[in-house]
């Protein structure tokens, strides 16, 4: 294992889009190097050992070889999402630490599964679920406003993102609920993450529609059609009252920003926007409808931007900084199991045509969630 004065050796574990994402982040980190890349797709590997410069004898096609060759101290994985159980529970074994790619897993079983496994893990290995939008400027400034008193006691929480559909990966793996676990846990449990840090409770109760109505219908595998949701609107209830809402379209590129999110308390009410980093702070009996305070939100320790506002760069800093002091995840994997839970029980709404207890969505994975 790494000591305090080494350079922190990763291993990056798929090279695909994020994958080379992590490996150029890690570039940019002082005191950290890729030391290894597996990836079972040959273009793919190729790209990430070019990348991370590596020869041949560090790139593995199989990430039990990595995991076994003694070259790192860290590994990330960004394989898949269907395939994380399997590797995330590799990695959890060893004395290595890990940051692995959201979602955690594609079920709650799996997601549960690994969860369990981390309480054994060996003292000091750090596992961490990697959830970039907590450190992107504005929502993580938006998140030490409201914990810092700024909208009193948080009462809505509502996230907005109209983006672009799917990106194109590796065979197209990610155009089947089956390989991601349907969009509302692949591409929301960012979001359902934040809820769960914003209000500082684990939810109750899921409420959600949502539907497949533009993307990738023209689109074909083997006879089958993609069948994910590209739209959806999901409520979730928490202990305390507090309720938040996730509004996902997934075919709104032609917009300002790309997410908005907003917390109302009983004494005022914070906002931010991505990518524009805006934040807007209201107090109530202070100011009024288009007189609050605004401001950009920036982060001067990022030392790379890459795709998400530089987040990822952040992430690997406090990964890292963990790493040197012995500390602990930022991201549990009880975050990343919560996170998949509310999106499968998302989905389950939706199928049923009801509102969904997580308690239900555990039950009906063999599990509890404590």
């Amino acid at each position: 294992m790494t000591t305090p004065v080494d350079p922190i050796r990763y291993g990056v574990i798929g090279t695909g889009m994020m994958g080379i994402e992590h490996i150029e982040n890690i570039a940019a980190l002082p005191g950290a190097v890729v030391t290894a890349v597996s990836d079972p797709h040959e273009p793919s590997r190729t790209t990430g050992a070019a990348r991370a410069g590596l020869e041949p004898d560090a790139v593995f096609i199989d990430h039990r070889d990595l995991i076994a060759s003694g070259r790192c101290d860290a590994v990330v994985v960004a394989s898949p999402n269907h395939t994380h159980i399997d590797v995330v529970a590799d990695v959890l074994v060893t004395d290595l630490h890990a940051l692995v790619e959201k979602p955690l897993c594609t079920t709650v079983a799996d997601a549960v599964r690994i969860r369990d496994l981390g309480l054994d893990r060996p003292a000091g290995a750090i596992t961490w679920v990697a959830m970039e939008y907590r450190y992107m400027a504005a929502p993580a400034e938006l998140v030490r406003l409201v914990h810092d008193g700024a909208v009193g006691r948080p009462r809505m929480v509502a996230i907005r993102e109209h983006r672009y559909p799917f990106l194109e990966k590796v065979g197209d793996w990610n155009r089947f609920n089956e390989n991601t676990g349907g969009t509302l846990v692949e591409k929301a449990c960012h979001f359902f993450d934040l809820m769960n840090l914003i209000l500082a409770e684990r939810p109750v109760r899921v409420m959600a529609s949502g539907g497949q109505d533009v993307n990738h219908l023209d689109e074909s595998y083997d006879g089958r059609t993609p069948d994910l949701l590209d739209n959806a609107f999901v409520i979730v209830d928490y202990p305390s009252g507090a309720r938040a809402l996730l509004d996902l379209c997934m075919f709104a590129e032609a917009t300002q920003n790309q997410e908005e999110l907003a917390v109302t308390g009983d004494a005022g009410k914070v906002e931010a926007l991505v990518p524009a980093n805006t934040v807007r702070v209201g107090t109530r009996g202070t100011h009024w409808i288009g007189g609050v305070d605004e401001y950009v939100a920036a982060d001067d320790r990022i030392g790379y931007e890459g795709f998400h506002h530089g987040s990822s760069y952040l992430e690997h800093l406090l990964f890292c900084d963990a790493i040197r002091a012995g500390g602990m995840p930022a991201v549990t994997l009880d975050d990343g199991m919560w996170a998949v839970a509310i999106g499968a029980a998302a989905h389950r709404s939706i199928e049923l045509g009801r509102p969904v207890d997580l308690a239900e969505v555990f039950a009906a994975a063999g599990a509890g969630a404590t």
